[in-house]
């Protein structure tokens, strides 16, 4: 009897290890011809260019946005302020240009020219002083000092006579081609001045830059944010995408555009999606460092499109792609 009973008891240990063995081999078996991975959108960070106060949150967390909408904005008057003045600096050098580029105007030409005329009026005057004052000098009817006078008079009317005739000329021969390239150069860098502060002016405002969903604002209206921080996260596209790990065996198989199953935790009905994207390196350890048993755990990163009626499931849900 005694003998009997250990018989039976050996005969479900062998049952009990055998139903492991096999159950083990269907869970290998399972898992072999499948890719595990999970539901992938892609994060869109979108940093703080200046430690500014954000002042608008016009989106909540979770909000579908538009490429374009305003999603956070940091306070800006303090930079409007700089972008007004570099503007008021561009309108200066270009009214200056214009005015190297018209010359002078008719009156200032006008007022040089009368200018010039007294001036040779004077020394016209000047000269005939010192002619009578020669005379009166040879007939020792004037003395020495009038005469150095009168020379004096007449050399100091010829300088003023000259000086206006330069300036005459200054007016009606128009600017010099080198200071209009000078005019020129400072408009081109007040405008570069002006669009680099317009540049930071906007960036304050911070904009979506893809399509898709809020998935979080880190920052509390009224908070003052740290510079290149994030400030808003947008998960970008409709639908999401699986990122899965190909195993070894079935890599030779598979190519960009091969259509698979898939199937996605939770959800009844699979999918029919289309690889994209397969990395054509292994993953972890590589190839010539495996022998040939080890050699099929290697697994290859593949990216796989869903079809729309993917675009309600959320990101990371655990999904299989089925291999062929």
């Amino acid at each position: 009897m005694h003998q009997f009973k250990c018989k039976i008891g050996m005969l479900r240990y062998v049952c009990v290890v055998f139903g492991i063995v096999f159950l083990a081999s269907c869970g290998q078996k399972r898992d072999g011809n499948v890719a595990l991975g999970s539901l992938i959108r892609e994060r869109v960070a979108l940093t703080a260019t200046a430690n500014e106060i954000v002042t608008a949150l016009p989106f909540k967390k979770g909000d579908r946005v538009k490429k374009g909408d305003l999603l956070v904005q940091l306070y800006n008057l303090r930079q409007k302020a700089i972008v007004d003045k570099t503007l008021a600096d561009v309108a200066e050098q270009e009214a200056n240009l214009i005015k190297l580029q018209n010359g002078a105007r008719k009156e200032d030409i006008a007022a040089a020219q009368a200018t010039l005329n007294d001036a040779e009026a004077s020394l016209v005057f000047a000269e005939k002083t010192l002619a009578r004052t020669k005379d009166l000098l040879a007939s020792n009817l004037t003395s020495k000092a009038q005469y150095d006078q009168d020379v004096a008079n007449q050399k100091t009317s010829e300088a003023s006579r000259n000086n206006a005739r330069e300036a005459l000329l200054k007016l009606t021969n128009g600017t010099r081609p080198e200071d209009l390239d000078s005019a020129e150069a400072s408009v081109n860098a007040a405008k570069a001045a002006y669009e680099a502060e317009k540049i930071t002016y906007d960036q304050l405002s911070v904009v979506a830059t893809r399509d898709g969903i809020l998935n979080n604002l880190p920052w509390n209206l009224g908070e003052r944010v740290s510079e290149n921080s994030p400030v808003a996260v947008i998960l970008s596209g409709d639908t999401p995408y699986v990122r899965a790990y190909i195993p070894e065996p079935y890599r030779a198989k598979l190519k960009v555009g091969s259509q698979v199953t898939v199937k996605v935790d939770g959800v009844e009905n699979s999918f029919q999606g289309t690889i994209s994207w397969i990395s054509m390196d292994s993953a972890y350890t590589p190839y010539y460092a495996l022998n040939e048993k080890e050699r099929s755990r290697l697994v290859y990163l593949a990216d796989v499109d869903l079809p729309d009626s993917a675009n309600d499931l959320p990101s990371g849900l655990p999904a299989q792609v089925v291999m062929p």
